[in-house]
């Protein structure tokens, strides 16, 4: 039997118009792309943002225009990678139903441990494996390199991401060194590495484990304390909170691997989820 887990409260007034604004302003940014006036940072964090918005009226993300807005976000979210990584002087992304010609970038501000675990969430969700794959391959020294400082857990969770994609070696050790490195007493924000990043390791784990009844209810302590992190007042009306995009990520994983998914959510779109929209058009 499938559980309901619904998400918390959201306001949905002019939800209609804030999704014209965020779509005007997610194109431009990225027909700025090519011409230097707009960078794949604030992009990724605008079109990721619009995807996330379209699952207020649409939380089964079955309709079209929420599958082109996810879509979009990944490929911008792959596209900072492909510039951060490429040795030549310009690179070709498809972005937007369209393939641009974008500068290569090196190393940047927003080039970092959470724009990799978005870009790769994002691209596991829409299923594209090359795209997994490449980033797969970027260096962690590349996430270490642009001076900021990030808990040196995530780095062991990308490691450990990286790993299980590409079938490398010591997985669960690398793993285990994630999970440890989450102590309350070791990381910069207990609350938010506790409610929103612990509960996809647990997931995962439970994946690696082929431990279908543990997976669930991993499943469902994340979407609990996503629910708890988000209804937080100062919180409760921001849009990251609409999907729970990790626990999304890890059960797409899941689903793929014929693990029956016993949990429904508007945090977890279940058109996404379920793949249904793959192959739609080419991205």
């Amino acid at each position: 039997m499938v559980a309901n887990f619904p998400r918390h409260p959201f306001p949905t007034g002019n939800a209609e118009e804030g999704l014209a604004v965020l779509q005007e302003n997610a194109q431009e940014l990225i027909d700025g792309l090519e011409a230097g006036s707009a960078n794949l940072g604030d992009a990724l964090g605008t079109t990721l943002t619009l995807a996330e918005a379209h699952c207020l009226m649409d939380p089964r993300a079955s309709i079209f225009p929420t599958w082109d807005a996810w879509v979009n976000a990944m490929q911008v979210g792959s596209a900072v990678f492909a510039a951060a990584t490429t040795t030549e002087a310009r690179v070709q992304c498809r972005i937007a139903h369209k393939d641009r010609i974008l500068q290569a970038t090196g190393p940047q501000w927003y080039v970092h441990p959470n724009t990799w675990l978005t870009a790769f969430y994002l691209a596991v969700v829409c299923r594209e494996r090359e795209r997994i794959t490449a980033l797969c391959q970027v260096p962690l020294s590349l996430l270490r390199g642009n001076g900021s400082r990030f808990d040196e857990f995530q780095f062991a969770w990308i490691d450990t991401l990286q790993t299980y994609w590409l079938g490398g070696q010591d997985l669960v050790p690398k793993l285990v060194a994630a999970v440890d490195g989450t102590e309350p007493e070791v990381v910069a924000d207990p609350e938010t590495v506790g409610k929103l990043m612990y509960p996809p390791m647990e997931m995962f784990h439970r994946i690696v484990r082929k431990d279908h009844a543990g997976f669930n209810r991993a499943l469902v302590a994340a979407l609990q304390w996503h629910k708890e992190y988000w209804s937080e007042e100062d919180r409760a009306a921001t849009i990251p909170g609409l999907v729970a995009l990790a626990p999304l990520a890890i059960a797409c994983f899941a689903h793929d691997a014929g693990i029956p998914i016993e949990v429904e959510s508007e945090c977890l779109p279940t058109a996404l989820l379920g793949r249904n929209w793959c192959g739609e058009f080419p991205t």
